[in-house]
């Protein structure tokens, strides 16, 4: 079969790639020790619900579902497994999981193998996730198989004439739950009709997140002076070019800066480019923060909390790979910019309909717009409050989801 000679070609070149690349050697590691930790931790007597997600992205898609089902049901155990070392090695000790491993690739031996140790008795399946052998395996044992928070367009493969065949890989499923009508529209035409239009799940797992939100010392008396904050989120050197000179020298306004990369070389050149007193988290103090003009965050795993100080956030990656979390940003009820790449990211895409979220795409046009708001704050306000109500809009699918499952 054309799939399953793709899949070894893969393999080859994962094996090759390995030689030169560190992070491909994780994976290819963490893949070829998954069976082995499998054998040492698997409970022969446990039930098992399996979530997979290819990456960290989608694990936090799954998570709301993970949480709620192990508050529900702890009588059964939770199997965690990824593909991505960007997602296993950030949440190889997530404790929400009973076990947590990588997902070893998708040859027809390797999945009956997988699926003989953990005998799931459901499985999940996040968002773009849709191995063809483990898959066919689950429908063949008649184990209830689920697409979480799954989104389709028609450019993708199942779509194509020519893959009609690999389509029926859909059929595997026992329910699909799509973000928007016009995946369920695309599944209609092919022929699959059990989905329902959900939403998507991250929009529980932000509202969740500012709900257990931390309180930052040194952030509150950071902007304790401060008319207004400005919070610049998983910044890259080319948003900072753009953002930084605006707000040199701009009376009542102080900025936080949470760059993607945290290296000495980067933090350097944010400091270099800020006028004011210049601080970074980890090496500051209370009072000396209190006196600043711009924080700069030199650690990771505050920035979902660190909105809740902003009136205006700018999330980065836009002018290159494509931005980061706008949610995180939103549910705060502040306004979000963000660069130009955006197009594939429906929740931007919507920010910007309801007017909770602006795209820049340069100096004059950031300027513009930061101009509008200092002198109109009502356009600010609004802008805020369109942002919070469009993520409170979109929740609920965590819970839609589970009232659909049947578990004893």
């Amino acid at each position: 079969m054309i799939y399953n000679i793709a899949i070894y070609l893969y393999m080859l070149g994962v094996v090759i790639a390995s030689l030169f690349d560190r992070k491909v050697r994780k994976m290819w590691r963490g893949e070829r020790d998954a069976f082995r930790l499998l054998r040492e931790k698997v409970d022969p007597d446990a039930r098992y619900l399996w979530f997979h997600a290819a990456s960290l992205g989608e694990f936090e898609q799954g998570r709301p579902i993970m949480e709620r089902l192990r508050q529900l049901h702890p009588e059964y155990k939770i199997l965690l497994t990824f593909f991505s070392p960007s997602g296993y090695e950030v949440r190889k000790n997530y404790e929400g999981a009973d076990i947590i491993c990588y997902l070893p690739l998708d040859t027809p031996f390797n999945a009956l193998r997988f699926l003989r140790l953990v005998r799931p008795v459901m499985a999940f399946f996040i968002k773009y996730e849709f191995w063809y052998n483990y898959l066919h395996i689950l429908k063949h044992r008649n184990i209830p198989v689920y697409s979480v928070s799954s989104i389709f367009r028609p450019e993708q493969i199942f779509f194509r004439w020519y893959a009609r065949r690999y389509a029926r890989v859909l059929r595997c499923f026992t329910h699909f739950y799509v973000q928007n009508e016009t995946s369920r529209q695309l599944l209609e035409k092919i022929g699959i009709t059990a989905v329902t239009v959900s939403g998507d799940t991250r929009f529980d797992r932000v509202l969740h997140i500012k709900d257990q939100s931390k309180h930052l010392d040194i952030v509150e008396s950071f902007v304790r002076n401060a008319s207004h904050v400005f919070v610049a989120g998983s910044s890259w050197e080319p948003d900072e070019q753009i953002f930084i000179p605006y707000f040199n020298g701009k009376e009542g306004w102080k900025m936080v800066i949470a760059p993607h990369v945290i290296g000495e070389e980067h933090l350097r050149q944010i400091a270099s480019m800020s006028q004011g007193k210049v601080v970074r988290y980890s090496q500051t103090t209370i009072q000396e923060a209190a006196d600043a003009d711009v924080l700069i965050i030199d650690c990771f795993g505050l920035l979902s909390s660190i909105y809740h100080y902003g009136d205006v956030a700018y999330v980065g990656g836009g002018f290159g790979v494509g931005i980061h979390n706008v949610l995180e940003a939103a549910v705060w009820g502040i306004p979000v910019l963000f660069g130009p790449n955006n197009k594939r990211f429906a929740e931007a895409q919507d920010l910007l309909e309801c007017g909770g979220g602006y795209e820049i795409d340069g100096a004059e046009h950031f300027q513009a717009i930061m101009n509008r708001f200092i002198s109109y704050p009502s356009h600010l306000d609004n802008a805020g409050r369109a942002a919070a109500d469009y993520v409170k809009g979109k929740s609920g699918a965590t819970e839609l989801i589970l009232s659909d499952l049947s578990l004893d």
